[in-house]
């Protein structure tokens, strides 16, 4: 009985973070996969890779020793303390539920099998919904917030609620409008970011800027990606900042966090997508993102369009008062 399992790597194959591509092929999170890696559980070409983040690339050869499928069971199956949190309902009918995600809580679990999620919560609640949606760990779940986001939510109550939302979000016709903090000020008051939006060899997402005109001279800019369109306008400038209503008409992953950065002007709070020259050492702390779902509008099962609104919370709302 073999005790590894071997993946080679196509030879077409470009340069990928080790991590990214076990977690794809794997299923599991990127946290997991470190895990294994730091266990020794992973070898690339034969060899302990250093880091979990090494790149690897066409040909190469990844083997995954037997013994990691107990560390894996060990990963998945550690319990999470439950925070408390204050679980705000906007809005309840028999078909859906509108919520306001609190930051720090993920939507729903990932492969890490997390028992502290928004799931968690609304199925102790609103238990006829554990089979409503396309999969027994996203109960209801027709769309998500990133974990340190806030805002609104739309659940689905039934699979017939679920499956007319869910055609909406793909005919781009569900209205969300977020408002978001960002660096730096704007010299227009209204625009769109257009870039397409991709992930990178380092396992983040990047936005790809448009070559317009294809020649021999741009063809080798051209990049891969994904159509993202993110509209924006100035609410107010505040100093170093500038204050945005964002309203996104793709749903890419981390789409406003990765347009906002490609163009110059990062999330405040964001820890991924930032730029270090822009932050000062006398800047107030944010321990989470500044964006939050702050509009939410859909059509219901009976034809009517329904507009759901949420303020502020109120720590965005004291870090305002502080950059002043």
């Amino acid at each position: 009985m073999k005790k590894t399992s071997q993946i080679k790597l196509d030879l077409e194959q470009p340069k990928i973070r080790l991590d990214v591509f076990l977690a794809e092929k794997l299923d599991q999170t990127r946290s997991q996969i470190k895990l294994l890696v730091d266990g020794g559980f992973v070898l690339v070409n034969g060899k302990l890779p250093k880091k979990s983040g090494d790149q690897i690339k066409g040909g190469d050869v990844v083997e995954i020793k037997k013994e990691s499928e107990k560390k894996e069971t060990e990963v998945l199956e550690k319990k999470v303390k439950r925070k408390k949190i204050d679980l705000k309902i906007v809005a309840e009918t028999s078909d859906y539920v509108i919520v306001e995600k609190p930051a720090g809580i993920l939507t729903h679990p990932t492969a890490a099998k997390e028992n502290d999620t928004l799931t968690d919560y609304l199925l102790e609640k609103y238990p006829e919904i554990k089979k409503v949606g396309e999969g027994e760990d996203r109960p209801g779940i027709v769309h998500r917030l990133d974990r340190e986001a806030s805002g609104l939510l739309v659940v689905a109550r039934n699979q017939k609620t679920f499956l007319h939302l869910k055609e909406q979000f793909q005919d781009r016709t569900i209205e969300k409008e977020y408002t978001v903090l960002v660096y730096d000020n704007f010299s227009e008051e209204h625009g769109f970011i257009n870039f397409a939006i991709d992930r990178g060899d380092n396992g983040r997402m990047v936005a790809r800027p448009i070559v317009k005109e294809v020649t021999l001279k741009t063809i080798r800019n051209i990049q891969p990606g994904r159509e993202a369109l993110t509209e924006y306008w100035v609410e107010k400038n505040l100093s170093r900042f500038t204050l945005l209503k964002v309203k996104i008409h793709t749903g890419r992953m981390h789409q406003i966090r990765v347009h906002m950065f490609a163009f110059n002007h990062p999330v405040v709070g964001d820890t991924l997508y930032y730029n270090k020259k822009l932050i000062k050492k006398n800047e107030p702390k944010l321990d989470r993102l500044f964006l939050h779902s702050a509009k939410l509008c859909f059509v219901d099962l009976f034809g009517e369009k329904k507009c759901f609104v949420s303020e502020l919370p109120k720590e965005l709302k004291i870090f305002l008062e502080k950059i002043k």
